[in-house]
C-alpha cells in the first residue's frame, strides 16, 4: 500500500488545525467550567455541560470553515455535529462518573498536584481526563460522518 505524500501532508495540516481548535475548545470549556464549578458553585453536571456547549459552538464554526472547509448543506452538517457532539458528551460523562465516583477522585486532596493547589482538585483533573477522551472520539466521528469526504472530493449530501 503506496502512502499518497500530498494526502498525507494534507491530513497532518488538518490534524494540526483541529488541535488548534481543540485547544481553544479546552480553554473555553474548562475556563467555563472553573468559574460555574469553582467559583459561583454550580453542580458539576451544570458546569461540564456548559461548558461544552460553549466549547461545541467554537468547534462546529472554525471546524466547518478552517478545518475541513466545508461547503456542503449546512443544516445536515450541524444536525451531524450536535449528534456527535451528544455522542462524545456521553462518553465523556460515562469516564467521569467512573473516576469521580466509582474510584473516588472527587476525594482526591487539593494539594495533590504540590506547584498547582486548587480547590475541588479531583473534579478539575477528572475534567481534564475525561475531555482527552472526548476529543478523540470527537475527532474520529467528524472526520468520519460530519465532514466526510467521498472518494470523488466532495461530501455525501
Amino acid at each position: 500500500m503506496k502512502i499518497d505524500k500530498a494526502e498525507a501532508r494534507e491530513t497532518g495540516i488538518q490534524l494540526l488545525k483541529y488541535a488548534v481548535i481543540g485547544v481553544s475548545n479546552t480553554l473555553i470549556t474548562l475556563v467555563a467550567f472553573y468559574l460555574l464549578n469553582t467559583k459561583l458553585g454550580l453542580s458539576y453536571g451544570i458546569s461540564n455541560v456548559t461548558g461544552y456547549v460553549l466549547g461545541v459552538i467554537n468547534s462546529f464554526i472554525w471546524n466547518r470553515n478552517w478545518v475541513f472547509k466545508s461547503k456542503d448543506n449546512v443544516k445536515r452538517e450541524l444536525f451531524l455535529f450536535v449528534c456527535g457532539f451528544l455522542i462524545c458528551l456521553a462518553l465523556q460523562l460515562c469516564v467521569s462518573w467512573i473516576l469521580l465516583e466509582g474510584l473516588h477522585w472527587k476525594d482526591l486532596p487539593d494539594d495533590i498536584i504540590p506547584f498547582f493547589p486548587m480547590e475541588k482538585a479531583g473534579q478539575n483533573i477528572v475534567m481534564l481526563l475525561a475531555m482527552v477522551a472526548y476529543t478523540l472520539a470527537n475527532y474520529i466521528y467528524n472526520r468520519t460522518v460530519t465532514f466526510r469526504v467521498n472518494p470523488k472530493g466532495s461530501a455525501p449530501k
